[in-house]
């Protein structure tokens, strides 16, 4: 089943150049009444398909276009023309950490962090000693997180964000390159195997990273995007290779 389909989608941004003015330029354009607009090309006819099971990664120097089109699937933004549509429940990934408020305890945090990615309580509270388990920090639940150390609030916030997703387990999953939890060895090792059992559970997933050794391990296919449009698309070896020839 096609869970993405995205059909000649293009997008682009207005540039606000009036900061590089200097102020006498731009007085004198306010005086004159002329108006200039620049825009930014972001992606130009891109169309792909994912299907459910299917790991589909995206490559490209910064600026290329891959968080964009992520959170455009993700509905984020809206596309000037083309379209997108998705099949399912999704989740979009990026960031680990965000919306984690310091002054809080680690209990209310992972409340907070359910709620953030749509859960119920009692569904939180359903996953809450498994999150407190993974994380290791079981002695520290009703501690305020500005007292972790950064290797502590790593652990919080991988544990809590995968749990929930997999109490959701979305059709769609979009990850804006979320890997590595930031924490000790030990722990990063734990949390690669629990991303491998996310990213194989079934949802149609997009990768978009700059590790290639994570797009060569997880992806079925790849996208070579460059200047926001499509350079290449193919088995991730190939794909890869003409990404670093640019």
């Amino acid at each position: 089943m096609i869970r993405v389909e995205v059909e000649n989608l293009s997008k682009k941004f207005n540039i606000d150049c009036r900061r590089e003015e200097s102020a006498l330029a731009k007085l004198i354009k306010f005086l004159s009444g002329k108006k200039e607009k620049r825009q930014r090309l972001a992606l130009k006819n891109i169309s792909f398909e994912v299907a459910a099971g299917q790991v589909v990664g995206l490559v490209g120097r910064n600026g290329a276009g891959k968080s964009t089109l992520l959170k455009i699937i993700a509905g984020i933004y809206q596309p000037d023309s083309g379209k997108v549509e998705t099949k399912g429940d999704f989740i979009y990934l990026t960031s680990l950490g965000l919306g984690l408020a310091p002054k809080l305890t680690m209990r209310e945090n992972i409340y907070l962090t359910g709620a953030i990615m749509g859960l119920e309580q009692n569904e939180i509270k359903q996953r809450f000693g498994q999150i407190v388990s993974f994380s290791g920090l079981g002695n520290f639940v009703d501690q305020k997180i500005y007292q972790f150390s950064t290797g502590m609030i790593a652990r919080l916030s991988f544990s809590a964000t995968f749990y929930c997703i997999k109490h959701k387990n979305p059709d769609i999953l979009l990850i804006d390159e979320v890997f590595g939890s930031g924490a000790d060895i030990e722990f990063e090792k734990k949390a690669s195997e629990k991303m491998e059992e996310l990213i194989r559970g079934g949802a149609a997933v997009i990768i978009a990273s700059h590790d290639m050794d994570v797009i060569r391990k997880y992806c079925d296919k790849v996208l070579f995007l460059e200047n926001g449009r499509i350079s290449g698309a193919g088995a991730p070896d190939c794909a890869i290779s003409q990404y670093l020839k640019v």
